[in-house]
């Protein structure tokens, strides 16, 4: 017969055991388990920064076309104008808004004059760019609609933006490549796109874009 306590020592020596083995088992699940928690816990950081991009991007857009439609030099003898200066002091807010996107290499905006031409048609009167992504308007270049009425305007299909007669409507498309945190190869390549547009706030000369300044060519 076993004594009691040769019993009970049995007892604890079991316990202790299954513990140690519960211990491992749960070093196993997590070993497994941790890798899975770390690749989904940075996909919600990239998801979460690819939205907050967006939103930076469509900010952007909306700053630059409101800022354009501000434009107002000149005195009270004439009507303001539009100076390469102040087109270039638009863009140069860009880099201050989209801090930490280096927005000059990996992006581009559009900024366009859309206004009625001579028979009562749009024309893009002129157009301004920044930044170094090659990408195109997706409506036309400056002189687009100069004659005739077959522009329809700037926009999506049936609902494009035109401007009244004796105003202007500052259009601005902007594209962003997305600089992703982690998964660069599993998002693959992808270009933010978005547009923006203003009216005009006041009166303004809208033959031409004026110097002082250098022109942003596109």
């Amino acid at each position: 017969m076993i004594a009691r306590p040769d019993l009970l020592r049995r007892a604890r020596v079991a316990t202790r055991r299954l513990a140690r083995n519960v211990r491992g088992a749960i070093m196993i699940e997590m070993a497994f388990a941790i890798p899975i928690l770390v690749l989904i816990g940075f996909g919600g950081l990239e998801v979460a920064n690819l939205t907050l991009v967006n939103t930076q991007i469509s900010q952007i857009g909306l700053s630059v076309a409101d800022n354009a439609s501000r434009i107002a030099a000149g005195s009270n003898l004439a009507l303001p104008q539009v100076r390469e200066a102040d087109i270039n002091e638009v863009f140069a807010g860009i880099e201050k808004q989209g801090v930490g996107l280096d927005f000059q290499k990996n992006g581009r905006i559009i900024l366009s004059s859309l206004q009625r031409n001579n028979d009562g048609g749009q024309t893009i009167k002129w157009q301004r760019c920044y930044g170094k992504l090659a990408v195109a308007s997706a409506y036309g270049t400056e002189g687009t609609g100069a004659t005739g009425k077959s522009f329809a305007g700037m926009g999506d299909k049936g609902k494009e933006v035109t401007a009244a007669g004796g105003t202007a409507v500052m259009f601005v498309e902007i594209s962003y490549k997305y600089q992703p945190l982690v998964y660069g190869k599993w998002l693959g390549p992808k270009t933010i796109k978005s547009t923006a547009a203003f009216n005009i706030r006041e009166t303004r000369d809208l033959t031409q874009v004026y110097s002082p300044g250098t022109k942003s060519s596109c």
